[in-house]
Parts: structure tokens; C-alpha cells; sequence
């Protein structure tokens, strides 16, 4: 039960001129009398609150910064009508911040016997999986004096996947991928391992090409035409560990790094090839394993959307050895972690060997720009000991590449906006190379 501001104020105008003319208890029990009766009377026309049903509807996905509506559908049983304020709660990411009261509040108006569908929409701000609190409902009688109040549970659950910002990468490196495999209508055709077809001599081709033994049982001369290898498996590792939690601009780390991996998916799926997932701090908190081309994608973004940072330090022989476990014929390892120099030289170097004695291994890092810029500053005395502060971190991380370079891997270090597109280009560039 819960007074209105309308029963506050009602008191408070029939209490002020027996205060005034006539300032006795008689007064005041002759002003508040009819009105607890009136209260009594609203309570109970009001329409009960226990014998409400609710159920749910509507989305159950959205990509982070989408929007979900999500459907309530009340249930009146009873025989009087329902006047009511609800409560959708949801958890405060599932709105942008000042906006969840606006949202999550609901006025309605059911008929005896009847239903009525709610709909709250949700915009989250963090991945993961939202999942619906109680439904809190004031039901008000006809005069609004007095309301019944009372609390539903109605479970539900919207998973926040992650955004995917790449995608709009994606055509140009297909178109990339198309040039590589030669089926572009260009006189150039692409390289590769992997005999492809014969086609007739055009000039400018490399006369290398030249087929001799096919050339000889023809009036033509004939080339080879060469493909990209397909059907290779490449394992996408993301380091989950402590320094995967560190922010660079309002974006941490592992959030940039999920999008790279996205895009790299997404494109060595439509290459042919195989792609796992692995993501390992000191165990294991995803795996994805011998999906269909067409099923990499949504595997991956519904494994990478509750995925969390842990404030522990990678474990990097645990994460080799599984790392060799998950991928027992040559591979393309493509690590993603950071470029600090105490995780990796202490961590990743000594047991770096293990992974490109078998496999092709490809680290990717994101940097952050505010250094870039911080090594320009000049002007101030500030500003000359943070671009001095700069470029000492600037020449660790590149002695730290040069040394994961001298073991064999090849390193892409980019920041947030340009990782995704950069570790595209570095698997694109090993697969013309036909490293793959």
C-alpha cells in the first residue's frame, strides 16, 4: 500500500482552515475522517496486484549499441479495471545513463478480463547477458488516493553481442581476396600455391607462368593460373588476461581486439579457410571448434559476447600448450595480445619457439594513439616530459616487436580503429605469399 501525492495534499488544504478558524482535535478528525474513508473505499476498488500474470516477448540479441525491444504482456484477471504505474527494472547498462527512468516506466490502463502489451526498450551499453529484474506495479483505485503495490518476476534475457565495427571493412577485403584469386577481370592474375587452371598467354603475364608441356598440344600458348591455398586452419587466440583490461580511449582492449577477430573470421571463412577460436587467461574462457563457414561468424560473436577481462596474469606455457593441443598440424596462430615488454619477455619469448617450429604465428596489439600524440607535444614543460615519457614507451614496444620478429612472428601493431583492417592486410599479404 502507498499514499499519492493527492492524499497529501488533500489533507494538507482541509487541514489548514481547521488550523486557522477552528484549532481542535474535533477539527481535525471532522476534516481526516471522510477522508481515510474515501482512502478506504479507493483501496479497495482498486484492481489487485497478486493475481496479475505477465509474460515476455521480443528480442533476445543485439549487436552493443542497438536497440531491443523487449514485449510485457499484462494480464488482468480480475473483475474491477486496472489503473497502474510499472516498473520494468532491468539492470543500469541496459540503458544509456539518465535515461532508464523515461524507459523503464510505464503507465496502463487494462480492462477487467482483459491484456494489454507493454513494450520497454532497451539500448545497452556493455556486452554480455542482460537479464530481466522485477516488475514492480502500483495499481490506483478510481479516486487516486491510495495504491496497491506489489512485485512480479517475468525472467528474460537479452544477450549484448559485441558490435562489430569492421564489418564495414569487409568488401574491400574481399575484393582483395577476389584479386588474390584470381578471379577479378584483370590481366593480372593472383598468386599463389595451389594450381588453379590453364588460360591463354596475355601479354604481360610473367613468362614463368608459361605451361610448355600444354603450350606443345595446343596453337596457343598457355599459362598456369595459380589460387591461394584454401582449406587452411587458422586458431584466433585472445589473451583474456590483466592487460587485456587496460583502455585505450573509452574502448578496452579486448573489445578492440574481438573486432580484428571478427573481421579476420569473416573474411578467412569466405577464403575457405578454417576458423577456430580460443580465448585463455590462465584456463580457458571460450573455444570454438569445427564450425561450417557459414555458422564461424554468429559461433563467434555469441562465444565473445559475455567474454570479460580477468585481473590475472596470462599464463603463456598454459596457453601454448593448449594453444599446440587445439592445433596439431601446422597452423596460423594469430595471437592477440599486448605489446608490453614485461608480459612478453618474460611470458611469451621463452616458449614463442614451441609455436613457430610448427606453425605460423601472427601477434597483433593494440597501441594506443594518446602516446603518438603525447610524443609530439611540445610547448610546455609538461608537454617535453610526456613526449620524452612517449618515446621511451614508443622504443619499447618497438624493440619488444623487433624481438617477437627475430622468433619468427609476424607483428601488427595498430590502434583501436586500424587493428581490424591492418591484421586483414597481414593475412592477406601471408596468403599471397603462400606462407599459408
Amino acid at each position: 500500500m502507498a499514499l499519492t501525492g493527492r492524499t497529501a495534499l488533500l489533507a494538507a488544504i482541509g487541514t489548514l482552515p481547521v488550523g486557522i478558524l477552528e484549532p481542535s482535535w474535533t477539527g481535525v478528525l471532522a476534516v481526516n475522517t471522510p477522508l481515510a474513508l474515501a482512502m478506504m473505499c479507493d483501496y479497495a476498488l482498486a484492481a489487485p496486484v497478486k493475481t496479475l500474470r505477465f509474460t515476455r516477448s521480443g528480442d533476445t540479441s543485439v549487436r552493443l549499441g542497438d536497440t531491443a525491444d523487449v514485449h510485457l504482456t499484462l494480464t488482468n484477471p480480475s473483475r474491477r479495471p486496472l489503473r497502474a504505474q510499472l516498473r520494468d527494472a532491468w539492470p543500469p547498462s541496459s540503458w544509456i545513463a539518465g535515461t532508464e527512468t523515461a524507459a523503464s516506466r510505464h503507465r496502463v490502463t487494462v480492462p477487467a478480463g482483459e491484456r494489454r502489451r507493454i513494450t520497454t526498450r532497451l539500448r545497452p551499453t556493455r556486452r554480455g547477458d542482460r537479464q530481466a529484474e522485477r516488475i514492480t506495479i502500483r495499481s490506483y483505485g478510481p479516486l487516486g488516493l491510495i495504491s496497491r503495490q506489489g512485485s512480479h518476476t517475468a525472467p528474460w534475457t537479452v544477450r549484448v553481442l559485441p558490435p562489430f565495427h569492421s564489418r564495414k571493412h569487409l568488401p574491400s577485403k574481399l575484393a582483395r581476396l577476389r584479386e588474390l584469386d584470381g578471379r577479378t577481370s584483370v590481366l593480372t592474375r593472383g598468386e599463389g600455391t595451389e594450381f588453379d587452371s590453364l588460360r591463354d598467354y596475355v601479354p604481360g603475364d610473367d613468362t614463368r607462368s608459361i605451361d610448355w608441356r600444354a603450350t606443345a598440344r595446343q596453337s596457343t600458348v598457355a599459362v598456369r593460373t595459380w589460387r591461394p591455398e584454401r582449406d587452411r586452419h587458422i586458431l584466433i587466440v585472445l589473451d583474456t588476461g590483466r592487460t587485456s583490461a587496460g583502455r585505450v580511449g573509452d574502448t578496452p582492449r579486448l573489445d578492440a581486439s574481438m573486432d580484428a577477430a571478427l573481421l579476420l573470421a569473416a573474411l578467412a571463412s569466405r577464403a575457405g579457410d578454417r576458423v577456430d577460436l580460443l580465448a585463455y587467461d590462465r584456463r580457458i574462457r571460450a573455444l570454438v571448434q569445427g564450425r561450417a563457414a557459414g555458422d564461424v561468424l554468429p559461433s563467434l560473436v555469441n562465444a565473445l559476447a559475455s567474454l570479460e577481462p580477468e585481473l590475472v596474469e596470462t599464463d603463456s606455457r598454459g596457453l601454448t600448450a593448449t594453444v599446440l593441443h587445439t592445433a596439431p598440424r601446422e597452423s596460423l596462430i594469430v595471437l592477440l595480445t599486448s605489446l608490453d615488454a614485461a608480459p612478453i619477455e618474460e611470458g611469451l619469448l621463452p616458449v614463442l619457439p614451441q609455436l613457430t617450429k610448427r606453425h605460423t604465428v601472427l601477434v597483433a596489439s593494440v597501441a594506443d594513439p594518446q602516446i603518438e600524440r603525447m610524443a609530439l607535444a611540445r610547448g610546455t614543460t609538461d608537454a617535453v616530459y610526456e613526449a620524452a615519457a612517449a618515446a621511451q614507451a614508443q622504443t619499447e614496444r618497438r624493440r619488444t616487436a623487433e624481438q617477437l620478429i627475430r622468433h619468427g612472428a609476424t607483428v601488427v601493431d595498430a590502434p583501436p580503429e586500424n587493428l581490424a583492417p591492418a591484421l586483414a592486410d597481414a593475412y592477406l599479404a601471408l596468403k599471397a605469399a603462400g606462407r599459408l
